[in-house]
């Protein structure tokens, strides 16, 4: 439901259908790194997890945001193609997302490591964020300008296919004018 909640509201805010899929797409990634962060622990899916999980979709989709908003500004407004400005988004962007992320997965090791009353929740919620932003991080980051060329492309392909309608909603007039029967 919350994947759902955060593609919607992009698609709000990007007035794009394609866009946020590229952002959503990096969820499953992060969902791997949960996995193996919960089995290598031997924790089980509770509530504190599902928390993590919502807080983790949340972190995940932060970071391919950023790459993404920074590319559609570059291509719509400084004019570079696709693939360049997804290229040149992930570059500019890469150290800060780096930065962040780490600093955050370095804050939340305590949660992973607590002990006395509460730990169970706190290291349930811990691993999972770690796990998932362990593995967006490092997996996710250079997939996002493939799943935003990819989709935006298509976009692109599809829309150039769709006939464009005139000024009051009927099909521009064939481009060879037809010949009336005799």
């Amino acid at each position: 439901l919350s994947i759902v909640l955060v593609y919607l509201v992009l698609a709000a805010l990007y007035e794009s259908w394609t866009s946020p899929a590229a952002v959503v797409l990096v969820v499953p990634i992060a969902l791997v790194g949960v996995l193996l962060a919960q089995l290598s622990r031997g924790y089980d899916n509770n509530l504190y997890t599902q928390v993590g999980l919502v807080l983790m979709i949340a972190l995940a989709s932060k970071n391919a945001i950023l790459i993404v908003e920074f590319a559609r500004d570059l291509n719509h407004r400084d004019g570079l193609s696709i693939t360049e400005a997804a290229v040149e988004a992930t570059r500019r962007r890469f150290r800060p997302i780096v930065m962040t992320s780490f600093a955050f997965i370095l804050g939340v090791v305590p949660l992973m490591v607590a002990t006395g009353a509460g730990a169970a929740s706190q290291q349930a919620i811990g691993t999972v964020v770690f796990g998932g932003m362990m593995a967006s991080t490092l997996l996710a980051i250079p997939f996002v300008p493939v799943f935003y060329v990819a989709l935006e492309g298509m976009s692109e392909r599809l829309r150039s296919r769709r006939p464009r309608l005139a000024s009051h909603g009927e099909p521009h007039p064939p481009s060879r004018p037809e010949v009336a029967p005799e």
